[in-house]
């Protein structure tokens, strides 16, 4: 294959981009990563992993590698806007907890994950616009020099120059409210950094200090307005003033290791897809990052688009297939975006949202309302919509220990389809080079049989084979010729 010419071109190298290319690789996709930066960031814009990113991680074999670096909270997933219910969530889940990593942790390890499966990552190359036909996508760089792929992904942030050249509508709500983070060292005492910290919030919730390790706080206080453009970083001098503020000290904060501004613009891409070219992660959906949503949201969106380009650029995927992508992930953004609404009215500190804020808190002492936010929050509760069937159709399935030894998610580290066969009977038949088959499962497992696909969402349920053919053929393509 010629050197400048591609399967598919993915613009941005953040966690979403990474975790594509690594997706695509798992199926020998020539795939080539471009990130504007020259190095990566040292900016801590995301804090930590939620659960059903941590099954992902755990699903591809990457968990270990990021437990080595992060801290278990496991009692992190019941609290919505800083609520905590009284009760401890027990979601269904071999992962039930938070992962404190920060994210330029996050973003080294995904990327040494695709690299180490051959994705190919150009630092420093930036996209300047693309033109597509019926056969794939021109790219064009800053430096003028023109690629060709044969798909095209945005995975480009929250500015995205992809979503606005293919002129996808953007609604939603312009910033109202700003905030400045840093990563700064200070010359007051760790105690006294607390305790002042824990007052402050009594009365505003948009404010934080606390340690992050090396000697550095991470800080975040409101703005004193919003700025023309986010992507410029308030000054040292800037976060002091609204530090003492708030606080009524600035804490003594100086040799800042990164200074960024995020805002509670709300947004959702009207369409992801327009022909070739793709919208994924920030591209495609912004939000305040309350509840720790944005990260965990573009690497879930990346492993529901992975397999199913691959299968496009393999040329079995069904007619149908690149089109779940959109159906299945615009919804799971759209609840995203109204779990952090939500979040953003109940820190506010009027009287109103402190109303209902302490209202809220009363409702979740029922076991059923902290629930339903704990599994939204942590993607756990996530269902896709597959059609009428048992409950579980269309939700992932959690690890489990099996019969015969070892765990579930270490059978689906290749990025294939899997058949669990608890009657002995079922086969994949022509399928077999695109889904693997396991015999005598588990005793947890409540069901004859069940169909993964390669995200390890419930594809089918029963023990029928004729059915069983019919899904295969739905989510797999027609069996290879001469296959039985």
């Amino acid at each position: 294959m010629d050197s400048e010419t591609y399967d598919v071109i993915v613009s941005g190298g953040g966690p979403t981009g990474m975790m594509l290319a690594a997706e695509l690789r798992l199926h020998g996709v020539e795939v080539l990563v471009l990130e504007r930066d020259a190095e990566p960031t040292t900016a801590v814009r995301a804090l930590g992993l939620q659960p059903r990113t941590i099954e992902i991680m755990d699903q591809r074999g990457l968990l270990e590698r990021f437990l080595a670096h992060g801290t278990q909270y496991p009692g992190g997933v019941g609290s919505f806007a800083g609520i905590a219910g009284p009760r401890p969530v027990v979601l269904d889940s071999a992962h039930a907890y938070l992962l404190g990593i920060p994210q330029p942790l996050t973003d080294r390890l995904l990327a040494e994950h695709a690299a180490e499966l051959g994705a190919e990552i150009r630092r420093g190359a930036q996209l300047a616009g693309f033109e597509q036909d019926d056969d794939g996508v021109t790219v064009e760089l800053a430096d003028g020099s023109r690629l060709r792929s044969r798909w095209l992904v945005g995975a480009d942030g929250g500015r995205s120059l992809v979503r606005k050249r293919l002129g996808i509508g953007f609604p939603g709500e312009a910033a109202t409210t700003e905030w400045l983070l840093g990563e700064v060292e200070a010359t007051a005492s760790a105690d006294e950094i607390a305790a002042v910290g824990e007052e402050v919030r009594k009365t505003h919730r948009g404010f934080g200090i606390g340690p992050t390790g090396d000697g550095l706080y991470r800080a975040v206080v409101p703005a004193a307005t919003v700025a023309e453009d986010r992507a410029v970083p308030p000054t040292l001098e800037e976060f002091r003033a609204q530090l003492r503020a708030y606080a009524g000290t600035d804490f003594g904060i100086h040799s800042p290791r990164a200074l960024s501004r995020f805002t509670d613009a709300t947004r959702l891409a009207e369409r992801y897809r327009d022909g070739r070219v793709f919208l994924a992660g920030d591209a495609a959906h912004v939000h305040p990052p309350l509840g720790g949503q944005g990260l965990n949201l573009g690497v879930q969106d990346a492993f529901n688009l992975g397999w199913k380009l691959a299968a496009a650029v393999a040329g079995w995927a069904p007619s149908d297939l690149l089109d779940t992508y959109f159906t299945e992930r615009h919804p799971v953004a759209d609840g995203v975006l109204t779990i952090t609404r939500a979040q953003s009215v109940l820190i506010s500190p009027e009287p109103g949202p402190q109303a209902v804020r302490r209202l809220m808190g009363a409702l979740m002492a029922f076991d059923v309302v902290s629930r339903l936010l704990a599994e939204r929050v942590s993607g756990i509760g996530i269902r896709y919509d597959l059609g009428a069937g048992p409950e579980s159709l269309g939700r992932r399935l959690r690890d489990l220990p099996l019969a015969q030894g070892g765990r579930l998610y270490e059978h689906l580290r290749t990025g294939r389809g899997l058949l669990l066969d608890q009657t002995g009977a079922l086969s994949v038949g022509g399928w077999a080079e695109r889904v693997d088959r396991l015999a005598d499962v588990s005793d947890e497992l409540d069901a004859p049989g069940v169909l993964l696909r390669p995200d390890g969402y419930v594809a089918w349920i029963g023990d029928d084979q004729d059915e069983l053919d019919g899904r295969l053929g739905a989510w797999f393509g027609e069996a290879p010729a001469g296959d039985a």
